[in-house]
């Protein structure tokens, strides 16, 4: 290149012009950087508040559920930075493109596709003209939804005479309906109890939404289709729990259930009882399960009629009602293995404020029991108690002697004490895993199993009365099992309403659990994909 290419320019004009530009470039950094440091004070606004729901006083904390609600907004924050990025630079933009195309994986197979071609305006040659032919083309997919859209389903029935002997008609039967002289499909019923008891949206909500669709049907007619749906799903739910009390191991928990007292114009509180099972950890046949009982109350005559008959294993956590099952049961029928997990809480509040070294060091001391779990997850009961037998066991027996050393030198009335004293009062439960290798660590699989309740509840408030506490605990039920067993609830339920309506035979009921159901209607491709 000459040295001339390297010279400023010598005419005014040019000088402008070119001041003019760096004016504009310094303008458009000076703007880009106050809006980088915008959307910095507000990220860093979002960290403040995680933080305090993470460390701060117990009053000043976050809510839990806003927890994901804090992320999204991060997230959202950090996109519109990208997007405001893509239309300033062309090459950070097709970067982010390609690396999103590499990242972003494949649309499921059963969904149809819509083929939507785009040729150029002009398919001659732009030198000779002649007409040009394909020799390939580049092919993209994108997600597209189609609206909720309701319809009326318009059933015929004709009627035939016969011309010569007017007696005799013939006329297919009607349908049976789960609401009888009512509007809605077994498919619409299912869409309420979906939306209500899978994804949180109280009836209110949904009379509000159908509105919007010009569809005038009031929050009580929403409830009317709940009722009648639970009372026929009542027999497949009750079979759903004596097939999970069948199980050798079970986990089993409780959570509040507030509910409206006329009466006292008041909310009591009655409570879920939750039974589950998961033999995946261990390598067991029997499918996931989880059934929820709702009780007026949380004490231990609630508990006793929940698993009245059951032997075997029951996972829980010191709550003195589950002791007085075994303790009341013949013999040695039920036998307590309690949860690792609860006293890991205890601990964890005294270690989260920073000055805590008993607790910190009995974290790191479950934490190791924890690495072990983790390298034989899915390994068979046999191996599992091997390997707890030969290496879990003496990390729980040095930590049973630091317990005791370390409840020695604090003050009796000191609150670690009390949490000391409750692992070493639960210690047998406690060690329970290491002689059998069908128990888990913790009560997760049943705690997991709660948490969507406790969405309903947030959002619901109440149930209205004690029967509608028990409905919700009926589908509740049917739904969590087709979230263990990757079944679509909403397809599950239209199916099984309607298969129910028509009178299917009891002996049968088996076949329309949820794993069962999954297993004979697996995720297919429709047939306008396959045209």
């Amino acid at each position: 290149m000459s040295e001339s290419a390297n010279q400023p320019p010598t005419e005014i004009a040019e000088l402008q012009a070119q001041l003019a530009t760096a004016l504009a470039e310094r303008d458009a950094a000076i703007a880009a950087r106050d809006e980088a440091l915008s959307r910095n004070d507000r990220l860093q606004h979002l960290l403040h508040q995680l933080q305090r729901m993470q460390f701060g006083r117990r009053s000043e904390k976050l809510d839990p559920d806003q927890f994901a609600l804090a992320f999204e907004d991060v997230e959202q924050a950090i996109a519109t930075s990208e997007a405001a990025d893509d239309k300033q630079n062309e090459e950070r933009a097709r970067a982010r493109a390609e690396r999103r195309r590499a990242t972003r994986g494949a649309l499921p197979a059963h969904l149809p596709r819509v083929h939507v071609t785009i040729e150029p305006e002009d398919k001659s040659c732009p030198c000779c003209r002649s007409p040009m032919h394909v020799i390939g083309e580049e092919t993209s997919e994108r997600l597209d939804v189609i609206p909720a859209q309701f319809r009326a389903v318009v059933t015929h029935r004709p009627k035939y005479a016969c011309r010569a002997c007017e007696q005799a008609v013939v006329q297919s039967p009607a349908p049976e309906r789960l609401i009888k002289g009512g509007l809605p499909t077994e498919a619409m019923v299912a869409s309420v109890l979906v939306s209500k008891y899978a994804w949180h949206l109280p009836l209110y909500r949904q009379s509000q939404m159908l509105a919007a669709q010009g569809l005038q049907i009031k929050r009580s007619v929403l409830a009317f289709w709940v009722g009648y749906a639970a009372a026929e799903l009542e027999p497949l739910y009750l079979r759903l729990r004596q097939l999970i009390l069948g199980s050798g191991k079970i986990a089993v928990d409780e959570t509040k259930a507030p509910v409206l007292d006329p009466g006292r114009g008041r909310v009591k509180n009655g409570y879920f009882w939750a039974i589950a099972r998961d033999d995946r950890p261990w390598g067991g046949t029997d499918p996931p399960a989880i059934a929820f009982t709702y009780a007026p109350g949380r004490g231990a005559v609630h508990a006793l009629k929940l698993l009245d008959g059951y032997c075997g294993v029951v996972q829980c956590d010191g709550y003195a009602a589950y002791k007085k099952i075994a303790a009341e049961a013949l013999g040695e029928a039920v036998t307590l293995a309690f949860c690792w997990s609860h006293l890991r809480r205890r601990f964890y509040e005294h270690a989260k404020s920073g000055n805590a070294p008993i607790a910190s060091e009995a974290l790191e001391r479950i934490a190791a029991l924890y690495a072990i779990e983790k390298t034989i997850r899915g390994a068979s009961a046999e191996e599992r108690r091997s390997v707890r037998r030969e290496r879990s066991k003496p990390l729980v027996e040095a930590l049973k002697t630091w317990l005791e050393r370390q409840l020695a030198r604090v003050s009796a009335k000191a609150t670690i004490a009390e949490d000391l004293r409750y692992g070493l009062n639960h210690w047998d439960g406690l060690t329970r895993f290491l002689d059998d290798g069908r128990i888990e660590l913790d009560t997760n699989i049943v705690e997991r199993g709660i948490r969507p309740i406790v969405l309903n509840r947030k959002n619901a408030l109440f149930a209205g009365h004690d029967e509608g506490a028990a409905n919700w605990a009926c589908i509740a039920s049917l739904i969590e099992c087709c979230k263990l067993n990757d079944v679509d609830p909403q397809a599950y339920l239209a199916d099984v309403l309607m298969k129910l309506v028509n009178l299917w035979p009891a002996s049968r009921i088996d076949e329309l659990m949820p794993w069962a159901w999954g297993a004979e209607h697996p995720i297919s491709q429709p047939k306008e994909a396959a045209a």
